[in-house]
């Protein structure tokens, strides 16, 4: 490499103190309050976190339905798959399926979890004792008979005053005692309490009170007030109301947008498998044959050494800086 001669000449000048401390502590003092300022004025709002008690006080015949469902097994998390139970295949990709590879790590029941197993905390109630022994004791196919039953009547069901009423007579079985009671105990907080259970000193595991309420429409009723359904302001790229979110999120939210992903139940695996792959061929750019050459088939560095192609000066290696005139 070619050595340029320093031309830099001495300071004659007159110098004054400097104290490097006194300048860190005062810069980091002003970015501090000025980030501090920001947040007040531009941070998301702290919302309160949804629970199942306000769920079935605000909309008890959506609760109940819910529950009913979770009772005969036909819910969205009864029939997921892993990793809470083995009830569904899972998100795949022809032969790729991570889910069933891992297996359940998590296992949720949702009969046991979410009904039987807080109602069955509440002491000294007979009738609730004996719904829960004739509940037990039924033929699964009786089971799924009373839930899908109850299920119907509840599409006819109204709210009054926190309760859910107006059910008609049918083949329901102990359902309709097990849900009477399930609704008050969700309504008193005494469910929130039961999944919400936990050996840990600290609770930080949310997961069954969050499937429980994603059965049912009290999340997705707050992600429409809060923008965040993905359409069409690509709730994925937001938080929450209208503030802007990850910017880099886009790439991803872009693909739900079309088909086939749109409307395709594997689509988080498949766009993870796509984004995955273009990943790696932009950081696999260099060694690919034919595209690390473009810019030599392409010479942009002549239009940004341009000035000095034009005085007729050699444009300078890579790791060298131009030679002064």
């Amino acid at each position: 490499m070619k050595r340029y001669k320093d031309n830099t000449k001495p300071w004659k000048g007159p110098y004054a103190p400097y104290d490097l401390v006194k300048e860190a502590f005062i810069a980091v003092c002003a970015v501090a309050a000025f980030a501090i300022l920001l947040s007040i004025l531009f941070s998301s709002p702290d919302d309160h976190s949804s629970t199942i008690k306000q769920w079935s006080t605000q909309k008890p015949a959506d609760f109940v339905t819910s529950a009913t469902t979770q009772l005969g097994g036909t819910s969205g998390t009864a029939e997921y798959g892993p990793p809470y139970n083995n009830n569904g295949e899972g998100t795949h990709v022809a032969f790729i399926n991570p889910e069933k590879w891992i297996g359940v790590t998590h296992p949720i029941d949702t009969e046991k979890d979410f009904v039987l197993g807080p109602l069955e905390s509440i002491p000294q109630n007979p009738e609730l004792k004996a719904a829960v022994v004739t509940w037990k004791a039924a033929p699964e196919k009786t089971k799924k008979e009373w839930t899908a039953n109850y299920a119907k009547g509840l599409e006819k069901a109204s709210e009054s005053g926190g309760q859910v009423t107006g059910v008609p007579p049918g083949n329901y079985g102990p359902v309709p005692v097990l849900m009477e009671n399930l609704l008050k105990l969700a309504q008193s907080g005494g469910v929130d309490g039961a999944l919400n259970a936990s050996k840990q000193f600290f609770q930080t595991d949310y997961t069954k009170p969050l499937l429980f309420m994603a059965d049912g429409g009290l999340l997705e009723e707050r992600a429409h007030e809060q923008h965040l359904e993905g359409a069409p302001q690509w709730g994925m790229m937001n938080e929450t109301g209208s503030y802007p979110g990850q910017v880099w999120l886009w790439l991803y939210s872009f693909w739900y947008q079309i088909e086939p992903f749109k409307t395709n139940e594997n689509a988080d695996l498949e766009i993870m498998m796509i984004m995955g792959i273009l990943s790696l061929a932009f950081i696999c750019i260099p060694v690919i044959p034919g595209v690390r050459t473009i810019p030599r088939k392409i010479p942009i560095y002549k239009l940004i050494w341009r000035e000095h192609y034009a005085a007729g000066a050699a444009p300078p290696s890579p790791g060298s800086t131009p030679e002064a005139s």
